[in-house]
């Protein structure tokens, strides 16, 4: 692997106390971050980078936005958790927003990506009893190959990645795998009337970026609608304007019966999870049978708010259009034999090292990176994401191209 020089730097300390003292479930690249704002990250010597992982797509309105920090703080000084023992003046305000934001009924506030999955489930599974009429203990959820949507034991009982599922098993029944990006696989499982909903990333983008062919979503969506099967979109990753519209799914006119939401939801300053759907599905669910101690707190219920206003009123996703076209484009004229495809939409993008020579390459591309001044992480060993912020300019991101393309050549 390419080594980079720490003789003078202040890295090592903090790396050594943490993998001293911390559990060893992340491989990080060796920088140590202290500062960001907007699209850039300082390491503890002071050196800027760009962010083209930002957060795994929590940070779409760049760091310590000014609007959302002003939030938090006006907040976090005033009240931050009640529980959902008592009513607080904060989540009448959000869910009012952002049901009428995405045009929903209801909405039910949780904290985590995979805690909004999981309520998710127990939505379809409810519904599938009490709605549909499937037999007590019979539902089933249609999921697809290289999914990603968490790694509680339950979201890891229909994973295929054998790193989130090799030895932390037994898994949970009610899952049926297909293809992904697989019209007549989900034709033929639709045919079970056990079945109670489709869960579906409408990109997938810890397996790589995977965009579906045109009209995936929607033609899925119609099916799921004939076959009164629940269409389940989550975009944690690829909602909030990070694919050049609010959700990947507006894209293809979609409206999910399930929506899943979390990572920018907050602008990064906190776990902000939610899931919207109509009444009939929602109001399922009654007092006791599920809920969170920190979901709905006001500090979340009043950051979100102001995170939502921030993506529309600096037009981000158009934003995410301009740049992601620009960096594919760009990506696409590198004439270098490692790079072996290009693929994306707006600004979630990956390419695909040929590492047919070396396993690490993508990684030691990714260190090149850094001493260059830009930050990405591999997923799956030949891929690398690039999603900077939404926030990014043209100025910005012709600077970005052309670190890549140095990167590249140097390595």
């Amino acid at each position: 692997m390419l080594s980079t020089n720490t003789s003078l730097s202040n890295a090592p300390g903090f790396i050594d106390k943490e993998e001293q003292y911390s559990a060893h479930n992340y491989h990080p690249l060796p920088v140590v971050l202290t500062k960001g704002q907007g699209v850039y990250l300082w390491d503890v010597d002071n050196k800027r980078y760009y962010d083209f992982l930002s957060a795994y797509s929590a940070v779409n309105q760049g760091h310590c936005h000014p609007e959302i920090i002003a939030t938090f703080i006006e907040q976090a000084q005033r009240l931050t958790l009640t529980s959902r023992a008592f009513h607080n003046d904060a989540l009448g305000e959000f869910a009012e927003f952002i049901t009428k934001f995405f045009g929903y009924d209801k909405v039910l506030p949780m904290n985590t990506g995979v805690e909004a999955v999981e309520t998710a489930i127990k939505l379809a599974r409810k519904w599938a009893y009490e709605v549909k009429g499937i037999e007590k203990n019979k539902a089933k959820i249609i999921v697809c190959e290289n999914n990603f949507h968490g790694r509680t034991v339950n979201v890891i009982s229909f994973s295929t990645d054998p790193d989130a599922t090799e030895n932390f098993g037994p898994f949970n029944p009610g899952y049926e795998i297909i293809p992904f990006n697989d019209i007549p696989a989900l034709q033929k499982v639709l045919q079970d009337k056990n079945v109670a909903g489709f869960l579906v990333e409408p990109i997938q983008g810890e397996a790589g970026v995977i965009v579906p062919d045109d009209g995936y979503l929607s033609l899925a969506a119609k099916m799921c609608k004939e076959a009164n099967v629940l269409f389940m979109a989550d975009e944690i990753q690829t909602g909030l304007a990070r694919t050049g519209k609010m959700l990947a799914c507006d894209h293809e006119n979609v409206r999910p019966d399930i929506l899943i939401l979390g990572k920018a939801l907050s602008g990064g300053t906190m776990p902000v999870s939610a899931v919207l759907c109509d009444d009939e599905i929602m109001m399922t669910i009654k007092p006791g049978e599920h809920g969170s101690t920190y979901g709905g707190n006001p500090l979340a219920c009043k950051v979100a708010i102001t995170a939502l206003k921030v993506l529309s009123k600096e037009n981000m996703a158009s934003n995410a259009t301009i740049q992601g076209a620009y960096l594919r484009e760009q990506l696409n004229t590198i004439d270098h034999h490692l790079i072996s495809i290009v693929r994306g939409k707006g600004l979630l993008n990956a390419i695909v090292i040929a590492r047919a020579d070396n396993k690490d390459t993508a990684w030691n591309l990714c260190l090149q990176l850094m001493e260059n001044g830009l930050l990405a992480k591999p997923t799956h060993g030949d891929k690398i994401r690039f999603a900077p912020p939404l926030s990014i300019t043209s100025a910005q991101m012709k600077e970005c191209v052309d670190i890549i393309r140095h990167s590249l050549h140097s390595l």
